[in-house]
């Protein structure tokens, strides 16, 4: 159970809100001036504090100020409550680091929604992801989540893109963060010489195109719809907003994709270094799992030059590494598609 402190002089609203937060489920405590909320802050460590600005002994500001600079309520979840309603009061708690504001009198669905976003926001903070592609889509879709960006679907266009046409082309300015609602993507590069390689292979629920959005350089791949898609546009600006509005997430955020530029030259010594056969078995273990994910003995729905294209190789080398692990019994091969039998045994090839 999630706990709220509320910081209010007026008896009256103090009492109705922790009334308020009680029947939704939150334990509640209250203080009825700002010292005592600040000390009961330190003692209880609650999950989320909602406090009053005008109040005696010490005012909404004076407790923001103390909280933040402890280190056990550094990050709490800070809202305030105010009947002032001056935009100089508004920009004054946020710079000082305040979450959110409500303006008295309010809506209890304000007061819950409000509530409800900043915890789940403090949950996408604490979560720890994995310092890869993965880690940056689940860390993405969990601040979409958060409300951090609010009803995709009905703000933003969803465009239908069929197959063989493009998302978008290498030296474009990008102009959107796209979130593949259905269907699978490849992003790739020309060689000067017009070889084809795949940077990456997206498949539903994947953020495309925000490294260029994040270095605000043009797009370094041009990307192909390989199964009809259905792609969210979320406006630049409103990504960036979402990203570097909050110094807290952008420092994940940094972090995870720092992760993941390291992990993309971890692939690139893996093409330069590895035999074939496993850089082949690397490649089916990616696109198994980016594809069907828990699925087993699902066919890969890509063809035999994407493959190759991913590896590095010559479709015909391809090719005869695929027999070898048909024979081998770590794929299996039926009407042309190729299935993983033995996803443990293709992780661990050593040669």
């Amino acid at each position: 159970m999630k706990s709220i402190l509320i910081i209010e002089d007026n008896k009256d609203i103090r009492e109705n809100t922790a009334e308020i937060l009680d029947l939704a489920g939150y334990k509640t405590f209250t203080a009825e001036n700002g010292k005592l909320g600040v000390e009961l802050a330190l003692k209880e460590k609650p999950d989320l504090i909602i406090c009053d600005i005008m109040m005696p002994v010490l005012d909404g500001y004076g407790v923001l100020h103390l909280l933040r600079k402890n280190e056990a309520t550094i990050n709490t979840p800070f809202i305030f409550l105010t009947a002032k309603i001056e935009r100089t009061d508004f920009r004054k708690g946020m710079e000082m680091g305040a979450d959110d504001y409500i303006t008295k009198p309010f809506e209890e669905i304000e007061l819950l929604n409000a509530i409800e976003i900043r915890l789940k926001k403090m949950a996408v903070l604490e979560k720890k992801y994995p310092a890869s592609e993965t880690g940056i889509n689940e860390f993405l879709k969990d601040v979409k989540n958060a409300g951090l960006i609010k009803e995709l679907a009905e703000k933003y266009n969803i465009e239908k893109i069929g197959k063989k046409l493009s998302v978008y082309l290498e030296g474009r300015r990008p102009r959107f963060l796209f979130y593949l609602l259905k269907g699978k993507v490849k992003g790739f590069r020309n060689h000067e010489y017009g070889k084809e390689y795949i940077t990456d292979i997206y498949s539903e629920g994947d953020f495309m195109g925000y490294a260029s959005l994040i270095e605000n350089t043009n797009y370094t791949e041009n990307t192909i719809v390989l199964e009809d898609a259905e792609i969210l546009q979320i406006p630049r600006e409103d990504f960036l907003q979402m990203v570097y509005g909050d110094i807290t997430i952008a420092a994940r955020f940094i972090r995870i994709i720092t992760q993941n530029v390291k992990e993309k030259e971890e692939r690139l010594l893996n093409l330069a270094y590895s035999s074939l056969r496993k850089r082949v078995a690397n490649a089916l273990v990616d696109i198994h799992q980016k594809f069907n994910q828990a699925q087993t003995n699902k066919p890969l729905e890509i063809s035999r030059d994407d493959i190759a294209h991913y590896v590095g190789t010559a479709t015909e080398s391809l090719i005869r590494t695929l027999s070898d692990f048909k024979a081998e019994k770590l794929i299996s091969i039926k009407d042309s598609r190729i299935a993983i039998a033995d996803i443990d045994n293709l992780k661990n090839l050593l040669h």
